[in-house]
């Protein structure tokens, strides 16, 4: 039950150091990473394996829908 309150991926931003820092290491803009934040996903898999990689977090954490 708490797990769909969790943001998986602003946790993987906050651990890359923030929306910049991450939008810099993934090669993608600020407003790329917000929206990611808000729709709780990463469209693109290959930025999602990258941001996995780089954050320790699951690839299906970044990807899911819920």
């Amino acid at each position: 039950m708490f797990d769909l309150a969790l943001n998986h991926v602003k946790t993987a931003v906050n651990r890359l150091g923030g929306p910049t820092k991450a939008a810099t290491a993934l090669s993608v803009s600020g407003t790329t990473i917000h929206d990611w934040i808000n729709r709780r996903r990463i469209s693109s898999i290959e930025k999602a394996k990258l941001m996995a990689k780089l954050s320790g977090l699951q690839l299906q954490q970044l990807r899911s829908t819920q």
